[in-house]
């Protein structure tokens, strides 16, 4: 049985229509929103600023306003222009963060007003201070998104789980999101870290790339050397669906990875057994690939009903199937922690969890990783990466 969640919500043909109208149509608010925001605050509102500067001040931000999306189209379309691409993401990440603290400098500016400080020395000291501190999260988001992920050590008690089982150590990999900035030495140093930490799983939960294996062969190369004394796993994620989802199922069995495709395998140590399953993310179903789609009935058929069960799913929101089908732990990626300051709130609009531990039903726990890469903006902004190293205990 098909739950609402793993529903097909439409038709490939009529949801590639609806993306091609309503794709544009939030770019192009998002932009106005986004840009004449940040503009007014740091170069209208009661800056006085002389004409000259205030003129060229206003045509770069027009000009920047109107690349923007055709950058963006550029590099994310059908071309996947990386150069188009990394100017568009950068700019995306800085202009939301001026937006963020042009807003929040309004608290500033009454503050400053209440204080009888007047115009035009209000405003410069609004636009300072918001250009400042955009400056500096800028810098430190920047280092934290290219970093090395650090590790994340979280214990699960499973109460399933087999004596023999106690002390599984399972390193998530998620939304590595190889993409227009080559981190070929990123990726080989998260590889090094996950060989430091003696897994018995190493798990992929989606989103690996943004383009064709291709495209991203050099970076995902390490993926290769991950060690593990049971199993390397992996799932699809919404991104693999627009990066050609099949060339990396493929690729990743040829870098040694099993790829649960709506399937499990069963791992054993010390007599006592686990059912690793995964499924295809919920976007999966329309895609147009035939065959893929979310179908935890199928991922699970044949399995031992009295084993404990760790599913792979990419996204925390496909919780409601686990919890249908008496899973006992899933993991996940996708929300990325937010990445950028205050996402998270939008990001918790649609998913039941931003990263962490969390339980749902009697028996099943999710937990959500904040990623291991990061997606577009090259920044991470109070949201950092992680390799998580889960250890399983009875």
């Amino acid at each position: 049985m098909t739950t609402p969640s793993e529903a097909v919500e439409a038709p490939p043909r009529r949801r590639r229509s609806s993306r091609a109208v309503i794709f544009p149509l939030i770019i192009t608010v998002a932009t106005l929103l986004l840009f004449g925001t940040s503009w007014g605050t740091l170069v209208a509102a009661g800056n006085d600023w002389p004409t000259p500067v205030f003129v060229v001040l206003t045509l770069v931000w027009v000009a920047w306003a109107v690349s923007f999306p055709v950058l963006m189209v550029r590099g994310h379309g059908g071309a996947h222009r990386d150069q188009a691409a990394i100017i568009a993401d950068t700019s995306l990440g800085v202009v939301w963060v001026l937006f963020t603290w042009s807003v929040l400098s309004l608290l500033l500016r009454a503050a400053l007003a209440i204080a009888g400080v007047a115009d035009p020395v209000r405003s410069r000291v609004v636009t300072a201070v918001v250009a400042l501190i955009a400056l500096v999260l800028l810098l430190w988001g920047y280092a934290e998104a290219m970093r090395v992920s650090r590790v994340r050590r979280v214990d699960v008690v499973l109460p399933r789980l087999g004596a023999g089982l106690d002390g599984l150590r399972v390193v998530l990999l998620t939304d590595t999101h190889y993409g227009p900035i080559d981190r070929a030495r990123w990726s080989r140093g998260v590889i090094d870290v996950v060989n430091t930490l003696d897994a018995d799983v190493v798990a992929h939960t989606g989103d690996i790339a943004d383009g064709e294996v291709a495209q991203r062969r050099e970076q995902a190369a390490p993926l290769g050397d991950a060690r593990a004394t049971l199993a390397r796993v992996y799932v699809t994620g919404n991104h693999e669906y627009f990066s050609g989802a099949l060339g990396w199922v493929e690729h990743m069995g040829a870098l040694g990875w099993e790829a649960l495709h709506n399937q499990h395998i069963v791992i054993e140590r010390g007599g006592d057994r686990l059912v690793i399953a995964g499924v295809d993310d919920r976007t999966a179903g329309g895609s147009g690939l035939e065959g893929h789609h979310t179908d935890h009935a199928t991922a699970l058929a044949g399995a031992d009903p009295d084993l404990p069960v760790l599913l792979l799913a990419h996204q925390p929101q496909m919780i409601g199937g686990a919890v249908e089908h008496g899973v006992d732990l899933q993991i996940s990626g996708h929300t990325h922690g937010g990445q950028i300051w205050p996402f998270h709130y939008l990001v918790r609009t649609d998913q039941p969890s931003l990263q962490g531990l969390s339980r749902h039903g009697e028996r099943t726990q999710l937990y959500t990783s904040r990623g291991t890469g990061f997606w577009g903006p090259p920044f991470r902004i109070f949201a950092p990466s992680e390799i998580t190293l889960l250890t399983l205990r009875t």
